[in-house]
């Protein structure tokens, strides 16, 4: 029982444990969010199961507006099982050089670190299951590739443990 107890604890404290996004900072292309992102944007993406199977997959397009010192994100998701869905970000730039996000399905706000060509989110989804709403921890990063290919991996996880992971590759329109 000892060992278990061990064991457990040892994986909620790793499921916890991410690299910090300053290891990017001298990575190039800079990352500058409203520069990128204003604009159309394509990505496809999918979900895999934390044993890799892949379970959904999906393109969104989204479409990038600056208002005063907003960025909206205006995403629409087109499933492969031909449901569709809609989130906008609203993103602003903190002075303390952060970015906070709101969204209609997300839990308070997302905090983002930008360095060098890296994002660092951590935010709460509030995802709808089979008419159960669950609320998952979503550790996100964004590595922009250049000038117009950006790739993003989020960790989805319950209570400290992984139940997926979320894959997108970003194209922007020119």
């Amino acid at each position: 029982m000892k060992k278990f107890l061990l064991a457990m604890l040892y994986c909620g404290l790793t499921a916890c444990a991410s690299p910090d996004v300053r290891l990017y900072q001298n990575a190039e292309p800079k990352l500058n969010l409203p520069q990128y992102f204003t604009g159309t944007t394509d990505a496809w993406g999918m979900f895999q199961k934390r044993n890799g199977e892949v379970v959904k997959r999906f393109h969104v397009e989204m479409v990038g507006t600056q208002h005063d010192n907003k960025l909206v994100l205006d995403e629409h998701f087109k499933y492969d099982d031909g449901s569709t869905q809609q989130r906008v970000w609203t993103l602003i730039h903190q002075p303390d050089g952060t970015w906070h996000g709101t969204a209609a399905d997300v839990k308070g706000e997302a905090i983002g670190v930008v360095a060098g060509n890296a994002l660092h989110w951590k935010y709460t989804l509030l995802l709808p299951v089979d008419g159960t709403t669950y609320e998952m921890h979503m550790d996100d990063w964004m590595y922009l590739i250049d000038d117009q290919s950006m790739l993003n991996r989020a960790s989805m996880s319950k209570f400290g443990f992984e139940v997926g992971q979320v894959t997108l590759f970003f194209k922007k329109r020119s």
